[in-house]
């Protein structure tokens, strides 16, 4: 009898003992999920404390080439502690639109001209940061091979952007179709101010920008002013393609623009530090062969 009691007690020892062990092993793993979970959240927190160390910038661009050249551009940015926030636009009316309510921090996809306009006929109240590069505009023909095939009476289509009118007209005088009136500013020139013509050319004004590369395929005998951002993006090689292209020393740069009171702002100068180094211009030189020139000052 005395066996029996004692082993019954030993039994109920071990068992005792055996649910201890799994007790502990339960709190220790409680414990370890535990751990594991501040872990994952002080991750977490830190992840978030870096993501709002980086000065965010929302920057409004053409297709092509500004947001690619803005693409490239992003990394380096990164480095520097700037979230760049790339907007893509297909038309020019937009972005300065949406520059003047604040959706955007600045823009890149205008030249001076353009600019100035805008800021006297709309009351922008912009500033130039700085040009980046130089898109050379073009003339494109499906069947007019060269200048010297440009018959009578041909139609020459430029869009109905006028600060590239003047821009135009300067390029066909430079080859001797046409004289300006010299008591106009080149820049400014209109279709007006043609005071010889001596092929009675035909000018047609009418088309929005973005759709010139259609004229260029449908009107098959007419000369078509291409800006180069479209060019590139139909597929053209300007310094193959364009029958007459504008010289690199162009002053129609294109530019950072942002409001006047951002004119400081030491991320936006930041960014066209950047699109202006020497990483960014090899890139627009190898990627665009030629179709778009750097700026570096």
């Amino acid at each position: 009898m005395k066996k029996l009691i004692i082993f019954l007690l030993t039994a109920l020892l071990s068992l005792a003992l055996v649910a201890c062990g799994t007790a502990d092993n339960e709190e220790g793993a409680e414990d370890t999920s535990n751990s594991e979970e501040n872990t994952e959240e002080t991750n977490d927190e830190g992840a978030t404390e870096e993501n709002e160390e980086l000065t965010k910038i929302v920057v409004g661009a053409s297709a092509v080439p500004h947001s690619e050249v803005l693409e490239q551009a992003a990394p380096l940015l990164e480095e520097q502690g700037i979230e760049l926030q790339i907007e893509t636009y297909q038309e020019y009316v937009l972005p300065n639109q949406d520059l003047d309510s604040g959706l955007l921090d600045a823009n890149y996809y205008q030249h001076t001209p353009f600019l100035e306009t805008e800021k006297e006929q709309k009351g922008y109240d912009f500033v130039d940061l700085g040009g980046v590069h130089i898109e050379p505009i073009g003339f494109y023909s499906k069947n007019v091979e060269s200048v010297e095939d440009i018959e009578e009476g041909t139609t020459i289509i430029m869009s109905r952007n006028v600060p590239d009118h003047g821009r135009n007209l300067l390029l066909l005088q430079e080859e001797g179709l046409i004289t300006l009136d010299e008591d106009v500013d080149p820049t400014e020139a209109t279709v007006e101010d043609i005071v010889e013509n001596p092929l009675n050319l035909e000018f047609d004004t009418s088309i929005e920008p973005a759709l010139l590369t259609q004229n260029y395929e449908r009107e098959e005998d007419t000369v078509v002013a291409i800006n180069t951002n479209y060019a590139i993006e139909h597929g053209l090689v300007p310094t193959e393609d364009a029958i007459i292209l504008e010289s690199p020393d162009s002053p129609y740069a294109n530019l950072i623009v942002a409001r006047s009171e951002d004119e400081d702002n030491e991320a936006l100068q930041t960014l066209v530090d950047v699109l202006r180094s020497e990483e960014i211009q090899t890139f627009m030189e190898e990627e665009y062969d030629g179709a778009i020139i750097p700026v570096s000052e």
